[in-house]
């Protein structure tokens, strides 16, 4: 069975290592892989493991984007450090909506909307939604070109947005790109700043639901560390192949494509639902 499962974890990796950074879904879709590929471990561990397997995704930012998050540089000057800084202080102010919210409503979030029919209503919802804005912005030019032109509102806002990704479908990184796309920013600046603003938030639900699990008297097994180290071993590897794509991608186009990929599979998940389950 442990075979079997690592096996598992490292499908379950690939997807959360491709799906967290492209504005698809990542909860949405490893709820949706475990209601085909079920892994036989206990529903309390899976739902740990489909939060914190996050954190290899999120060491894969940590890594490509050092110099620049990295305050203490040698290379940099008394500007640069300074200007680093104010980007983690945008950061820690944008995490605050959802930091909030997310841990007063974490319980309730996943008992009323975490399950396969919420994920495919979200992600059509917002595959529409980034259809209308991609087509807005054909006729719009972006305002805020640099992540150091970002101010403390503007980054408030785009927290705000955030929040829209408890409930699984949404995508936090689509969540926070539409946020970012619809006060402003391009899209560049739009997709790193959703990156960096992911760190404290995975680092803070991996965290969360941690602390929940050990608190309810629950451990882990050594079939069950192996497990989540694989799998966040697979995501953060895969998440670097998936930011370098992304960012090359967003060079030449746009988010029209992750829309209409959303949309169809959001129809698709439904007719399943509605006629196969």
């Amino acid at each position: 069975m442990l075979l079997a499962n690592i096996w598992k974890a490292i499908i379950f990796g690939i997807i959360e290592g491709i799906t967290e950074w492209l504005p698809i879904s990542s909860t949405g879709h490893l709820i949706l892989a475990d209601e085909f590929i079920k892994m036989k471990e206990s529903a309390a561990f899976i739902e740990v493991f489909d939060v914190v397997i996050q954190l290899g995704a999120i060491l894969a930012v940590v890594v490509i984007y050092f110099h620049k998050l990295n305050p203490f540089s040698p290379t940099k000057n008394t500007r640069e450090k300074s200007d680093t800084w104010a980007l983690w202080m945008k950061v820690v102010i944008a995490c605050v909506p959802a930091g909030v919210l997310g841990i007063l409503l974490d319980d309730f979030l996943d008992e009323k909307f975490y399950n396969f029919i919420t994920v495919a209503i979200t992600l059509i919802v917002y595959g529409v939604a980034f259809i209308i804005v991609e087509k807005r912005n054909k006729t719009i030019q972006p305002t805020i070109k640099s992540l150091n032109a970002l101010t403390y509102q503007t980054v408030f806002i785009i927290g705000a947005f955030q929040v829209l990704s408890l409930i699984p479908g949404t995508s936090r990184s689509g969540a926070t790109i539409l946020g970012a796309i619809l006060v402003g920013c391009s899209r560049y600046v739009a997709t790193e700043f959703s990156f960096f603003l992911g760190i404290p938030v995975m680092f803070g639900a991996s965290g969360l639901k941690l602390f929940k699990y050990f608190w309810k008297g629950n451990t882990f097994s050594f079939g069950e560390v192996s497990i989540l180290l694989i799998g966040c071993m697979v995501a953060f590897l895969i998440s670097i192949l998936a930011i370098k794509f992304l960012i090359n991608y967003l060079k030449r186009n746009d988010f029209t494509v992750f829309g209409w990929y959303r949309i169809i599979l959001g129809i698709v998940l439904i007719i399943y639902w509605v006629v196969l389950r």
